[in-house]
């Protein structure tokens, strides 16, 4: 609705009338022109009949639907390969439907393509490559991923701690979780869900850890209940129960559901870095890298470490850049203490 472009006429003559006065807003698919002779119901062509148009009042009310066509390009600059007539609403449909409007064969009396042309592309497209539906938990993180994108408004910080006085034995993924709790204690607001409706931020003193488990049927996240109130061996034996019954497809609705902060630890997939997504009502959620070798300076002299990459994500919408900073600040700072 913010580009003007030029609407390709589908065939040569006299216009006889406007469907609309200049400056009026048209739905897709309304009658622009008529031409003389009456000849004005070709299909997928922006004419038609007078009696099908909408008064201009009654379309302004209306949604309209974005079908900006992207492909025509200013006035004087000339479009990569062959010259393709064909309405925006036709180029529209063959975005939607992943088609490549260059390569469709035109059957329009005036060479032109048609819906019915793009439609047949697409089904000889799909034809030839196989294609399966999201079932189960695939289709669940398919909407709730949807879900997220659309109502996070998603920010990220990031830096590394140093763990060189680690032990060559420490569990990596307890360590972390243990941190977060530091981290919590220092910012209490990113342990927190968030009404985005009603506007409405609730703090959460315990702290109930959704914990990411990647599996062939998916992304699973099991909770752990009140995690500042176990030890390393009690998270340890918990973490082992839940991924044994993410694997054997056996996690009750009840395991998965009241996490107020979530935790990945994507380093176990050789991966340093990741900018996650944060699913409401949760405001944040950490990840942790692989633990690499590096050189690093102190008081001037360098020496061999150890670090570990730590990232957050969080929704700006109700926390600050600051507050996430100290929370991360708090993570690392509990991490750089020996085991």
């Amino acid at each position: 609705d913010k580009s003007v472009v030029e609407v390709p006429s589908p065939r040569s003559g006299v216009i006889s009338a406007l469907g609309a006065r200049e400056g009026d807003v048209l739905q897709v698919g309304s009658m622009l022109v008529e031409f003389a002779d009456g000849d004005s119901r070709e299909s997928n062509t922006v004419v038609g009949s007078m009696n099908s148009v909408q008064s201009p009042a009654s379309s302004v009310s209306e949604k309209i639907p974005d079908e900006t066509d992207s492909e025509v390009l200013p006035k004087g600059i000339p479009a990569a390969g062959k010259k393709v007539s064909a309405t925006p609403s036709v180029r529209a449909l063959a975005r939607r439907l992943g088609v490549d409007i260059q390569s469709v064969t035109p059957t329009g009396r005036l060479r032109n393509i048609t819906e019915s042309d793009v439609e047949q592309a697409a089904t000889q497209t799909s034809s030839e490559t196989p294609q399966e539906p999201l079932r189960g938990m695939r289709a669940a993180m398919e909407r709730r991923m949807t879900d997220a994108h659309a109502r996070v408004v998603a920010a990220m910080a990031a830096d590394e701690a140093d763990v060189g006085s680690w032990s060559a034995r420490t569990d990596v993924t307890v360590r972390v979780i243990r941190a977060i709790v530091a981290g919590c204690h220092a910012e209490p607001g990113l342990n927190a869900w968030f009404d985005d409706e009603a506007m409405m931020i609730s703090r959460r003193d315990r702290i109930d850890l959704g914990v990411a488990v990647d599996s062939e049927g998916g992304l699973f996240v099991p909770v752990i209940a009140d995690i500042g109130e176990k030890d390393s061996n009690a998270l340890r034996i918990e973490l082992d129960e839940l991924k044994k019954k993410v694997e054997s497809r056996n996690l009750d609705p009840q395991s998965i559901r009241g996490a107020t902060l979530t935790y990945s630890n994507y380093g176990a997939l050789s991966v340093r870095f990741a900018q996650m997504v944060v699913v409401p009502p949760q405001v944040a959620i950490l990840g942790s890298g692989q633990v690499h070798d590096a050189a690093v300076v102190v008081d001037g002299e360098v020496r061999s470490t150890r670090l570990l990459p730590i990232s957050i994500t969080f929704d700006h919408r109700v926390v600050t850049g600051g507050e996430a900073a100290r929370f991360l600040r708090a993570v690392i700072g509990d991490l750089e203490h020996p085991d």
